[in-house]
């Protein structure tokens, strides 16, 4: 089992991800899905355990600072710790060490020490999709088992963007192949995989709560996957009368993301978890919890 490290959710899913399994995670654009999966993979790592993190989405670097940014924020959770101060000198080029430009962020060096302890066992492949396909994910998996002897956790950042080499022009038909493909590697190598998954344009609307049946691309991906979650902004799906009647929950829930449990081989699914937006420190806060107020699955706005 691999603990996923954010509160209230392992216990739902029958401990983690299990190795062999398929774990899709969506939601609506800009809700902070690669934030979630990067967090996770951190979580993963600190326990010893690799991770390779297939990135078509983001650079490197961009991943590096979002790690710095998440440990400084957990270590000081206050604004003097923010993402955009810990990019900025990673981007100081010529202004001393990374370590002379970091002095002047709250707990900026500290949060860089831990990650350089980690930093061995979290693999970030730069993906293209163009280059990146099945079967070099699959190599890749390969060679650091053999390098590490460990199994790694497999995350790919995300699903629509690995490239299916002289397949089908229909992307329903190009998703249906990968999603099958990643089912396959998480069988034959044992390990979990977690993909990143798109939505279609119904679920981008403002007011659309994103379900099992907004993924982008095929059916397939809700048939293969052992576990399925689902983010939307809480603002966008609570119910009506919690916004009409106490219009300060409006800002409140803005700050706030359900993480829905859609479908779970392995233990409960219709389960609504929330979690805080960190995304000012590139994180969430960790300690989830059941979500208290009705949600509806549209709200419909109206002038």
């Amino acid at each position: 089992m691999w603990r996923t490290g954010f509160g209230g959710l392992d216990p739902v899913i029958g401990g983690g991800l299990r190795s062999g399994g398929l774990c899709l995670l969506a939601g609506p654009q800009g809700l902070g899905k690669t934030t979630f999966a990067l967090q996770l993979a951190r979580n993963v790592v600190r326990e010893g355990r690799p991770v390779i993190y297939f990135s078509y989405e983001h650079e490197p670097e961009d991943l590096i600072e979002k790690l710095v940014a998440l440990e400084a924020g957990e270590l000081d959770d206050t604004d003097r710790a923010r993402l955009t101060t810990i990019r900025e000198s990673f981007d100081a080029a010529g202004s001393g060490t990374i370590e002379e430009r970091l002095e002047a962020v709250s707990a900026g060096n500290e949060a860089l020490a831990r990650v350089r302890k980690y930093a061995d066992l979290l693999y970030v492949h730069r993906s293209t999709g163009t280059a990146t396909d099945l079967a070099e994910i699959r190599n890749v998996v390969d060679t650091t088992h053999r390098l590490t002897g460990l199994s790694p956790m497999v995350i790919v950042d995300y699903l629509q963007k690995v490239l299916v080499p002289g397949g089908p022009g229909e992307e329903a038909e190009r998703t249906t192949t990968v999603v099958e493909g990643l089912k396959d590697l998480a069988i034959d190598t044992s390990v979990p995989v977690l993909a990143i998954v798109a939505a279609d344009k119904l679920a981008t609307r403002g007011g659309t709560r994103m379900r099992i049946n907004h993924l982008r691309g095929s059916s397939a991906l809700a048939y293969e996957a052992d576990l399925v979650l689902i983010l939307n902004d809480k603002y966008d799906i609570v119910a009506r009368h919690h916004l009409t009647y106490n219009l300060g929950n409006a800002e409140r829930f803005r700050n706030w993301v359900v993480l829905s449990v859609e479908k779970n081989r392995f233990g409960r699914d219709g389960v609504e978890l929330e979690f805080q937006k960190r995304f000012d420190q590139g994180r969430f806060v960790a300690e989830g919890r059941r979500v208290d107020e009705q949600l509806v699955d549209e709200r419909v706005f109206t002038e």
